[in-house]
């Protein structure tokens, strides 16, 4: 009788051991979540886009005047001091090509002005005989006069012959002045960019352009000999240590920069980031096209570097930088990684852990940046949410947090 009880109890242990264990493995598993802990700090939000360093006054060195501009004698970083760096020489050009017809008529012209120059000297050598003839009558009346045979007036007018005949001597002779300088220029007018080019000896012919402030080559536009017109650049000078950052933000961002917000500058290639400070928002903003062919709407926002000079002894013109610009910030606030957070309907909700149970909670923010955002209200410091919740986490679901085990024991 005893075995028979003893079988019993045995089949029966047996029985409830197999269920149990078929309602354990029906029953449903604790997920496996990732959580934190709502905290308390700083938080800063940011306006974050890609600018570039340049000098804040740059000055564009032209030329004054058309010619041929010599190689240039600076170099890219060149150290130049006002009024007596020499940046560039500037020669006379080449006169252009005549085309036939030109030509003829420059001919023409030359004939024409040797002619005038030998008519001049006829006129001249005429003049010089009726002088002569003059000089000659004055003597004859100076000689019947102190006889008495002629009147004074006629010796007054022989007197006024002679000095009209030297007028005209005169007359003549620099009108052949005047020819020969006419024969000149048509003689010059007939130079073409073919005839052998004559050096002066001395710089009379050339413009030498001298730096119009102290600093550095930036840039040079007209590094070889060639022909330049006036106005065209010639070389870009500026100095490095009066830097400025410009950023063409999104204009949707630039409304929420103000004059003198703090920025941060990173990934500049310095060992940590500099700090500078907004100076000004431009009040007219641009059309750019991104790389992903969409038209954007910028605007250029000037920034001041703050730190010391020493910090950035190697950042110079057009280098790219990094700008977060702080639009908020705030010391004590309640933080929950934007990982907790997720839509349920028009609001903002996560899931608290509570006894192993995920609980759904609503919650309202304010502020965010790209990693926290703000708890109005709905969380208190110190409890813990569930960082990326997937579809298996519902309201009263078990979880159980995930162990790290490259640092668990």
């Amino acid at each position: 009788m005893n075995g028979i009880w003893i079988k019993r109890t045995l089949l029966g242990a047996i029985t409830l051991a197999v269920i149990g264990a078929f309602i354990y493995a029906l029953s449903p598993k604790p997920v496996l979540v990732d959580t934190t802990v709502i905290s308390r700090g700083p938080l800063k939000v940011t306006v974050d886009e890609e600018g570039e360093t340049r000098i804040r006054e740059i000055y564009v060195v032209s030329s004054p005047l058309d010619g041929r501009v010599l190689r240039s004698p600076r170099e890219v970083g060149d150290e130049v001091q006002k009024d007596k760096t020499l940046l560039a020489v500037i020669e006379p050009g080449d006169p252009s090509f005549l085309d036939i017809r030109t030509r003829r008529e420059l001919e023409a012209t030359v004939a024409a002005a040797e002619a005038s120059v030998i008519l001049t000297e006829s006129e001249i050598d005429r003049a010089e005989s009726e002088l002569e003839f003059a000089q000659s009558d004055l003597k004859r009346a100076r000689s019947l006069a102190q006889r008495g045979t002629i009147s004074e007036r006629t010796l007054e007018k022989a007197a006024l012959d002679v000095q009209t005949r030297q007028a005209s001597l005169a007359q003549a002779r620099a009108n052949l002045i005047l020819r020969h300088r006419q024969l000149d220029s048509a003689k010059a007018r007939l130079i073409g960019p073919e005839q052998k080019k004559t050096k002066k000896t001395d710089d009379s012919c050339c413009v030498s352009v001298q730096a119009p402030v102290d600093g550095k080559v930036l840039r040079i536009d007209k590094e070889s000999e060639q022909i330049v017109k006036a106005g065209e650049p010639l070389l870009r000078i500026g100095d490095p240590k009066d830097l400025e950052i410009v950023v063409d933000l999104l204009s949707t961002d630039a409304v929420k920069v103000k004059a003198g917000a703090e920025a941060s500058i990173e990934g500049w290639g310095g060992p940590k980031p500099l700090t500078a400070k907004v100076r000004r928002i431009d009040p007219a903003g641009f059309t750019k096209v991104s790389a992903l062919g969409i038209e954007e709407q910028r605007v250029n926002t000037i920034l001041d570097l703050t730190s010391p000079r020493e910090d950035l002894p190697t950042l110079g013109h057009d280098f790219r930088v990094f700008v977060r610009i702080t639009v908020w910030s705030s010391e004590d606030a309640v933080r929950v990684p934007l990982g907790a957070l997720f839509r349920q309907g028009n609001t903002w909700a996560v899931f608290k852990v509570e006894d192993g149970t995920a609980k759904l909670i609503p919650v309202k923010i304010g502020q965010r940046n790209t990693y926290m955002a703000e708890i109005i209200e709905g969380l208190e410091p110190g409890e813990r949410v569930i960082l990326h919740p997937s579809d298996r986490v519902s309201s009263g679901s078990s979880v159980e947090e995930r162990i790290d085990e490259a640092h668990a024991g």
